[in-house]
């Protein structure tokens, strides 16, 4: 007869490939009934809160939710963060975990559902009779709401004979959102008109406009216009054309082409929060820009936002199309005025900082030139998240995935790669990370090898330090003796467990990556590049970060 652990493992799987995480004893029914009952594929990591990161990572890279499971206890405490992060980010997943009997909490047990909801997570609890459809409605509010939810399997029922499982149902959903009534209707239109008289538009568009399918629409839109475009970190690659793309908006964006945004006299963002990141600390647009937001928040999400549509972007982006149309009105012509390519150069760097050690410029100039063009990149937090964002293009922005941003976390890389490798087979995952990070991750490197393989490179910006601090903390003049790491052999870690490591000092050193990219995969191992790098050299959006802490 199936147990309680069977009706949850079938009814999520059916809506589920891939689950991630730590068995325990509050989760060992469940991950029974996973191998033996169902198709979906099980990924052992090797600490908890990896299993929530490669979740994450999966659905960042893929669009398919994915679960986590962990044991009670102690195992459900080491997924906090991770949890945390895909609340704050927004990341739909399912959090499979054991927790206390019915009876009541044992020594050793912890007020779950309170922690779950003091990260912004709901929980639900599966009954003896209620399994099944409790699954349906945890699946169905973290993609309605785009948030984690907890699914808790308390330890006396796991085991318990509940009867036959229901067929699969279907999952319901919420309609994209259309903004409704005349007033409504009446801030589209104003926005349309708006959007055909400006001399020199522009279209910002981030990750929502991604999850809401609107590249297409505001390709459309970007063209009937002739406005310019710009991205947020997380919304890289969206726009059709790229060239009249400016790159990200923000602290990682090239000087001349923020110059050229802030020229704007009309700025529609559309799926983007406008963080303190993106709008430079408020210096984006120019004082006299009218600045539009459209967006599924309940309000705008930035004081310099001076017309709101609360709606699909992709919804809204159609009706602007039309409504453009039918006005008749030339495009601008903007983007016959400007010098789009040349606005986007980055400082290529020196090859070696006056401290003797790799400058990051170039060596991310270099690595852009190097690695493989079906990448998805996965980073973790910390002063070297520029590199990429700056040096390295995406193709999508499925293909560059930042877990641990959104709750400003580190240590969160390796399991990253862990659930991208698993959501996209045919890609080459490419980890960049810093030490500090690196090391808090340290559990999951193993897993990063063994899933990723022959598809996986790590990147590790080795520069003896938690950058961030210093280039913040330490230039107002707090001890820096804290903000210091030990020089590390990350070559040596990775070695250990299987995969194949290089030391990069010099630049010539990064020259086996273009070796190794030229083997077959399956002849390949996971390879480390343990880059030595100065850290003297600060990221333009670091300096921003310092001047608004001074």
């Amino acid at each position: 007869m199936p147990t309680v652990s069977a009706h949850v493992a079938r009814t999520l799987t059916a809506h589920v490939d891939h689950v991630f995480g730590v068995m325990g004893n509050g989760n060992a029914w469940f991950l029974d009934a996973l191998e033996r009952e169902t198709d979906a594929a099980f990924v052992a990591v090797r600490h908890e809160v990896g299993g929530v990161v490669a979740a994450d990572a999966h659905f960042r890279a893929s669009g398919r939710i994915a679960a986590a499971t962990a044991t009670y206890g102690a195992g459900f405490t080491n997924t906090l963060t991770g949890l945390a992060e895909a609340v704050q980010a927004r990341v739909p997943l399912v959090l499979v975990v054991g927790d206390e009997p019915t009876s009541g909490p044992r020594p050793w047990g912890v007020d779950q559902v309170a922690l779950a909801s003091a990260v912004g997570a709901r929980t639900y609890t599966v009954g003896r009779t209620d399994a099944a459809a409790t699954t349906v409605l945890a699946i169905e509010h973290a993609l309605a709401y785009r948030v984690p939810t907890v699914l808790a399997i308390p330890y006396d029922v796991a085991s318990h004979e509940a009867g036959e499982v229901p067929e699969p149902v279907a999952l319901r959903l919420p309609a994209p959102l259309v903004p409704a009534g005349a007033f409504a209707s009446q801030v589209v239109a104003d926005l349309a008109r708006r959007l055909a008289d400006a001399q020199r538009p522009l279209l910002l568009a981030g990750r929502g406009a991604w999850l809401a399918g609107a590249g297409a629409a505001l390709g459309e839109l970007a063209e009937l216009t002739g406005a310019l475009t710009a991205t947020t970190a997380l919304g890289r690659g969206i726009f059709p054309d790229p060239r009249f793309d400016l790159g990200v908006a923000g602290g990682f964006g090239a000087e001349a082409a923020m110059e050229l945004v802030r020229q704007a006299d009309v700025a529609v963002v559309f799926g983007a929060s406008l963080n303190q990141f993106t709008m430079r600390f408020g210096e984006l647009f120019a004082p006299g820009a009218h600045v539009a937001q459209v967006d599924t928040a309940a309000t705008a999400t930035h004081p310099h936002v001076g017309g709101f549509v609360r709606g699909d972007a992709a919804v809204v982006a159609r009706d602007l199309v039309g409504r453009i149309g039918a006005l008749g009105t030339r495009a601008s012509g903007w983007r016959d005025r400007v010098d789009v390519t040349s606005s986007l150069r980055h400082d290529p760097g020196t090859d070696v900082a006056d401290d003797g050690r790799l400058d990051p410029r170039s060596v991310a100039a270099r690595l852009a030139e190097l690695l493989p063009g079906d990448r998805v990149v996965v980073s973790d937090g910390g002063h070297f998240i520029g590199w990429a964002n700056m040096y390295w293009p995406v193709a999508s922005p499925d293909r560059m995935v930042m877990v641990g941003t959104a709750f400003q976390s580190i240590g969160l890389g390796f399991p990253s790669v862990v659930g991208a490798a698993a959501a996209r087979p045919d890609a080459t995952v490419v980890l960049t990370t810093g030490d500090g990070g690196g090391l808090m991750a340290l559990a999951d490197l193993e897993s990063a090898v063994r899933v990723a393989g022959g598809r996986g490179i790590a990147v590790v910006w080795n520069d003896a330090a938690y950058g961030a601090e210093v280039h913040v903390y330490g230039e107002l003049g707090l001890a820096r003796e804290p903000m210091r790491i030990p020089q590390v052999g990350f070559a040596g870690l990775a070695t250990a467990v299987g995969a194949e490591a290089v030391v990069v000092r010099r630049l010539a050193d990064l020259d086996r990556l273009g070796a190794w990219a030229a083997e077959p995969a399956a002849e390949r191992r996971f390879l480390l590049l343990d880059c030595r790098v100065s850290d003297r050299v600060v990221a333009p959006f670091q300096r921003e970060i310092l001047a608004a802490n001074r």
